[in-house]
């Protein structure tokens, strides 16, 4: 999992929208005009066939959508602030050459006045989704600790052994090649080195603590399934502008398939994922 890129929903509209004038003639038209205007079966700008994709036959009509599509999921903290009639008529205007309504102190005025907003929402949106993450973690451990084959550790860790190997127990100070697939509790995976077609290399104590206690009671040939509470995991914090959530609870499908030696080569794709980072 590569880190992202921390982006307000008021930079990534202005970015989008710099992105859409900056493929604009003077007259306001996207640039290359006849070729996002062609019928289904033409050549676009790169010589290939236009596809017609989600209904749409052109490409003006495809980059559009996209471009809308993207900028409304940067909104979404603001949807219900935003005049979207007002905001076309402000594109509209700024892509034709219109003088604008504000002046520069103006907008500058109301630009720190929106991105406050944008940033106070997004903490209420963060701290309930902690609150959330956290109260659903803590039902789902309590109720998934009954199951047959799940055995919790007094540190809070699950785990259920699919297959157990012959080979011997990594120690922290190991480096470990692992297969595994990480999912949140809704079952959406948010990393898998089998995805990769790659395992990956990596100190044992360099992993959060959930992995580091998890990996170690297996035996190399293992595969296990892991249940990392949040406390053993990403803690408050998550991956702040990545997939995983405040407070939340990790489920780990993990295959280890040796202990390597140690002049390999360490990392491999997906490292950050299990937690190379800051530990909680």
């Amino acid at each position: 999992m590569k880190p992202f890129m921390r982006n307000t929903a008021l930079a990534f509209a202005v970015a989008s929208m710099a992105l859409f004038a900056s493929g604009c003639d003077k007259t306001g038209k996207p640039a290359g005009d006849k070729a996002a205007e062609a019928k289904p079966g033409d050549k676009a700008a790169d010589g290939k066939e236009v596809k017609v994709l989600g209904g749409m036959k052109t490409e003006k009509e495809q980059e559009s959508y996209l471009i809308g599509m993207d900028m409304g999921r940067s909104l979404e903290l603001l949807k219900d602030d935003l005049d979207l009639a007002v905001l076309q008529k402000a594109m509209q205007a700024n892509m034709k050459g219109d003088k604008p309504l504000l002046t520069d102190e103006e907008a500058q005025q109301i630009r720190q006045r929106l991105q406050e907003k944008v940033r106070n929402k997004q903490v209420e949106k963060m701290v309930a989704m902690a609150k959330k993450n956290q109260e659903d973690g803590v039902k789902f451990l309590a109720d998934n600790g009954k199951k047959a084959g799940v055995v919790t550790t007094p540190s809070g860790l699950q785990y259920q052994i699919l297959t157990e190997g012959k080979g011997v127990k990594p120690k922290v100070t190991d480096t470990v090649r692992v297969h595994y697939k990480g999912t949140l509790l809704d079952g959406k995976t948010f990393d898998s080195s089998y995805d990769r077609n790659e395992p990956a290399v990596f100190p044992l104590g360099a992993v959060v603590p959930g992995w580091q206690e998890g990996i170690a009671l297996m035996p190399v040939g293992s595969k296990f399934k892991l249940w990392i509470p949040s406390k053993l995991g990403y803690g408050e914090q998550g991956t702040p502008g990545g997939p995983i959530g405040p407070n939340a609870t990790l489920v780990f499908d993990v295959e280890l398939l040796d202990i390597v030696k140690p002049d390999a080569p360490v990392g491999g794709p997906g490292s950050a994922a299990m937690g190379t980072g800051p530990k909680h």
